[in-house]
């Protein structure tokens, strides 16, 4: 019997790449999907493509984060639970820091980590009281260290790194769990979207996002993590090893090592 059968599932970034991913296979597993992201068009696509009928559309704006205690409530007031919440939404960049425009760093910022943690508390009142809960944090391979043209997208993801493993830690005794996971090159449109260093849209795929592991797999590995309850799980080829390379090689080598990769 699948571990999310009946749960209520709520996934941002619902609507491309990963997150339309999540909603779909824990849709085959039996969960009750909660959509959301910016385009409730895009949404209303990927709804059609998931099984069961009992799933909810809920368009959210990761940068007003004023109106995510009101959402948390409809979930809730809608299901009577919320039980797993997949922080995925959020936007990458493409740009050198001396070019990157300080307006870029802060809605970055602003997007990836304050709109991430808003949303988390708006929904950890509700699974406190329920004594249960699992939240999932889609960060990145470049929120272990950073990498050319993420300056503001690898901060974002170090934030989220220390804020997450702070809360799991301190909800363990509520049961509620926290799973980190940190993709590598997965083929999605995030380089497309990514911003430049004025905040316009990179437009461009990159090679890295274009051979990388395919998105279906990617989401596979994911809920195997969350079904064990991991606190953290690395999902990709083998640009993933540069982790292990970080922790264990000395500075200069693996540095040496970054320096010769691919920016995109």
């Amino acid at each position: 019997m699948s571990f999310l059968i009946n749960k209520v599932v709520w996934v941002t970034g619902a609507s491309s790449g990963i997150g339309e991913q999540i909603a779909v296979q824990c849709a085959m597993l039996g969960a009750k999907v909660v959509l959301s992201s910016r385009s409730e068009d895009s949404l209303l696509k990927v709804k059609e493509k998931l099984k069961g009928n009992q799933h909810l559309i809920l368009p959210l704006d990761l940068e007003k984060s004023a109106d995510f205690e009101l959402l948390a409530k409809q979930v809730a007031d809608h299901y009577g639970s919320i039980d797993y919440l997949f922080n995925n939404g959020g936007l990458s960049q493409r740009s050198n820091a001396s070019e990157t425009d300080l307006s870029v760093d802060r809605y970055i910022m602003e997007v990836n980590y304050f709109g991430n943690i808003a949303l988390t508390k708006a929904v950890l009142p509700y699974m406190i009281r329920q004594k249960s809960g699992h939240i999932v944090v889609i960060s990145s391979i470049a929120g272990k260290f950073g990498f050319f043209l993420r300056s503001a997208y690898s901060a974002s993801k170090h934030a989220l790194q220390g804020f997450y493993e702070s809360l799991a830690l301190e909800e363990e005794h509520n049961g509620i769990r926290v799973t980190l996971a940190y993709p590598g090159k997965i083929n999605t449109n995030i380089s497309m979207n990514a911003l430049n260093g004025h905040g316009d849209k990179h437009n461009v795929m990159d090679h890295n996002q274009k051979t990388g592991m395919p998105v279906e797999k990617c989401v596979a590995e994911l809920l195997k993590a969350v079904k064990k309850e991991k606190r953290e799980v690395l999902i990709g080829n083998k640009e993933i090893k540069a982790v292990l390379l970080k922790r264990f090689l000395p500075q200069h080598l693996f540095w040496k090592i970054m320096k010769k990769q691919s920016a995109t």
